[in-house]
């Protein structure tokens, strides 16, 4: 059988060798997980992905993430290209104006015309070809999508957490835009963080509160210390990218 090793972060590892986890086992059970749902998505057609009748369906994906996806395929479409890739994912988010990943991005003082440029720049224009599929970086960067919903304890698939996804994949596109215009994981995760307990904490308010305040300049505010506090918890349990 073969074996694959797994680094953790010297905190987490003396974590785990405390608690007595059986790494093994855990490991085992979540990348057979992940093996599923990436080779669903490397599987599914564009055309039940547009009708939604897809195994996207199965990883819950919110329905307004399923409109970025199907934005991101009518791209892939226009333009020709052999696949979809990350840059039409993320053409998808931009395109869609109304998703909390803008917010976000907004929340980290980057706007999101910033990133359209960026991705102008890069996205190919190939021509003459009909997708029929994800390409391989856009399908990783939808399981990291899942990945950083779980991680984060939520039970849906949102445009935040796909905004998550393409940062965290390291070779496509869509990422590369979104750090070329200034974006880093750890930040735009902790910005997330931010951004739903912001709409909690707004929810909670009475209407008669007054009308609605600037989201992404309350989050700017709550961003410094969260990010600070965030880091610690990220350091703990291995979340922090150190590369």
């Amino acid at each position: 059988m073969p074996k694959i090793n797994v680094y953790l972060p010297d905190e987490l590892a003396e974590a785990v060798k405390e608690s007595g986890v059986p790494v093994s086992a855990v490991c085992q059970r979540a990348l057979e997980e992940s093996v599923k749902r990436v080779t669903a998505i490397r599987a599914a057609v564009l055309d039940d992905v547009a009708s939604g009748a897809s195994a996207l369906q199965l990883s819950r994906f919110t329905q307004r993430t399923r409109d970025v996806i199907g934005l991101a395929v009518e791209r892939a479409r226009t333009l020709g290209a052999p696949h979809v890739g990350t840059e039409h994912l993320l053409h998808g988010v931009l395109a869609e104006g109304t998703n909390l990943a803008l917010h976000v991005l907004r929340a980290v003082e980057v706007a999101p015309d910033r990133v359209a440029r960026e991705l102008a720049r890069r996205e190919p224009t190939d021509g003459g070809n009909v997708p029929e599929r994800f390409g391989g970086h856009a399908a990783n960067a939808l399981e990291l999508t899942v990945t950083e919903a779980l991680t984060l304890g939520h039970n849906y698939v949102g445009c935040e957490h796909l905004l998550l996804g393409l940062l965290a994949e390291p070779d496509g596109v869509g990422g590369q835009a979104l750090r070329a215009a200034g974006v880093d994981l750890r930040t735009a995760r902790a910005a997330v963080v931010a951004a739903l307990a912001g709409y909690v904490h707004l929810r909670a308010q009475p209407a008669s509160a007054g009308g609605p305040p600037d989201v992404a300049a309350a989050l700017r505010r709550e961003l410094a210390p969260l990010i600070e506090r965030l880091d610690r918890v990220e350091r703990h349990v291995g979340l922090v990218d150190e590369n």
